[in-house]
């Protein structure tokens, strides 16, 4: 594990501040010493990444392709080494990272098949009609293009699939932009092991030196300097709202703002109608009790707010759910930081006179520190309207039950929720005709609506839909899971009455590369 900064295929001299990474549950230093960057190797990592952009851009498909394969082949030679560092810095279990691991490798080798099949470049083809009247039409033709160098950070949360190799950075380099991460501080070893892996992979396929680069820093200067840096064209950010507003607010100031893409806390409302309860209460407590408390609650897609009317079948889903998280252990959180907030905020909430408990967990690991306990309060609907504190997100093994006393509250609760990545409702297939209305609420509230299953989980693939509107995310028209998330990192640029030799290959009327392309409003790979 070579812990020095990284600028293209070359490690930097290990200078600047000196910091470790630490285990979460035992509170003590890992091997490896990171040396936080200076902003001239900030300066220098996107420069070099602009510069490779002007090759790489222009590579084919195939050729990507193998540099994604190669990240995920080197990924995978490396697999107990990764696991068991990330175990080390994040407190996570083995299976939990092992499935995270697949799942990183999985969605390169997706986005792989993607850039070989080629139609997600989205062309269309106008052809000319030199007699059209009153004025003829000219020959036009479209498709997507990349942006420039990309700043990915590193989330917290998911230490693989959300950080140097994961979706961001596959989705980027699939597009075309060159990559350069800022390591999350909190899991540098592991960062240290993938980028290394992505190195390889760039060497061995002959990409431009620069494709790749990763930054370490425990501060924000870094962060800052490649946000502001004149020649990033992209960010992508999952984290925090306080985060990523910082980092909107960052681009926007710049002389040429540019987009960032920020995921940065949902709560994930889950409705349980009337008749799910009445048949199957105690299913339904199972099912969220161990949503509620999976990974201690460390998911974006947590369910945070639970929503229902009072009724005798919500009094026995409250009990067992009250039994069920009153057993379940407690669990390592990610950073200090992250459990000390989880305790301030947790511990605010029950110290509301309206906020009661109704599932709270006492097993407590005391070999062990920055544990976090489950809870599950309860509060009235028309508390919970009149104190906007309770639609914040509480980032850990928490949700609030509330309590309406009829639909008609209940879809006022949901009318006053800002935009969420998911909404979930529980109902039996006979009784939804009934709720047209909250489901249509919930469609406008999120990205993701579910019926019947948890909100924990996200399954990598072409329908997938990971985002939603504000807080949730900066802009809710794009996924950043699944190969529709590559639409983030390119814009649409049309060529007008171009003689065909000139064209690029997906705009040629011999379509050489066999794509599926709109031409003269129809799709066909003719």
């Amino acid at each position: 594990m070579d812990t020095r900064n990284l600028i293209g295929n070359n490690y930097l001299p290990a200078t600047g501040k000196k910091f470790r990474a630490a285990d979460p549950s035992l509170g003590i230093d890992l091997p490896g010493d990171f040396y936080a960057a200076s902003i001239s190797e900030a300066d220098a990592a996107v420069n070099l990444a602009d510069k490779a952009f002007n090759e790489y851009r222009s590579l084919g498909g195939d050729k990507k392709a193998a540099f994604l394969r190669g990240i995920a082949d080197e990924i995978k030679a490396l697999n107990d080494i990764i696991i068991e560092r990330a175990m080390g810095e994040s407190g996570l279990p083995a299976p939990r990272l092992q499935g995270e691991l697949n799942r990183t490798t999985n969605q390169l080798y997706m986005f792989a098949d993607l850039l070989e099949e080629g139609s997600w470049v989205e062309a269309i083809i106008d052809t000319a009609i030199p007699d059209r009247k009153p004025l003829p039409r000219v020959d036009i033709r479209k498709m997507m293009v990349p942006l420039g160098p990309a700043v990915v950070f590193g989330a917290s949360n998911f230490p693989l699939a959300y950080s140097v190799a994961g979706g961001d950075t596959a989705a980027a380099l699939a597009s075309g932009c060159p990559v350069v991460v800022k390591a999350h501080p909190a899991h540098p070893g592991t960062s240290a092991l993938v980028g290394g892996a992505i190195k390889k992979a760039a060497e061995q396929t002959g990409m431009p030196g620069g494709v790749f680069s990763m930054l370490y820093d425990d501060g924000y200067a870094i962060g800052e300097a490649l946000v502001t840096h004149p020649k990033t064209k992209i960010v992508t950010f999952t984290g925090s709202l306080k985060g990523g507003m910082a980092l909107m607010k960052m681009a926007r100031e710049r002389d040429e703002p540019i987009p960032v893409f920020a995921e940065m806390g949902s709560v994930n409302p889950v409705v349980l109608l009337p008749q799910a309860l009445e048949n199957r209460a105690e299913e339904l407590a199972k099912t969220y009790t161990d949503s509620i408390t999976m990974s201690a609650g460390q998911f974006c897609t947590n369910p945070g707010l639970l929503l229902a009317v009072k009724s005798a079948g919500l009094e026995r889903f409250k009990k067992t759910l009250g039994e069920g998280v009153a057993n379940v252990g407690s669990a390592t959180m990610l950073t200090s930081g992250i459990c000390a907030n989880f305790g301030k905020l947790s511990k605010e909430r029950l110290a509301e006179s309206e906020v009661t408990v109704i599932a709270h967990s006492d097993k407590l690991n005391s070999e062990k520190i920055n544990q976090s306990l489950a809870v599950v309060t309860e509060i009235t609907a028309a508390a919970f309207l009149a104190d906007e504190k309770y639609k914040e997100e509480v980032f850990g093994p928490y949700s609030m039950l509330i309590v309406a006393d009829d639909i008609a509250q209940l879809e006022q609760v949901l009318g006053s929720l800002h935009g969420q990545l998911t909404a979930t409702v529980m109902a039996d297939a006979d009784e939804l005709p009934k709720y047209k209305s909250i489901t249509d609420k919930l469609a406008n509230l999120a990205g993701r609506v579910i019926l019947n299953g948890p909100p924990t989980g996200v399954e990598v693939g072409n329908a997938i839909m990971h985002g939603g509107p504000f807080p949730a995310t900066s802009d809710s028209r794009f996924t950043s899971v699944g190969t529709s998330s590559i639409k983030r990192f390119v814009r649409p640029v049309c060529w007008q009455n171009w003689s065909e030799d000139l064209l690029p290959d997906e705009l040629k009327i011999a379509n050489p590369l066999k794509i599926w392309r709109l031409v003269n409003n129809e799709f066909t790979k003719e």
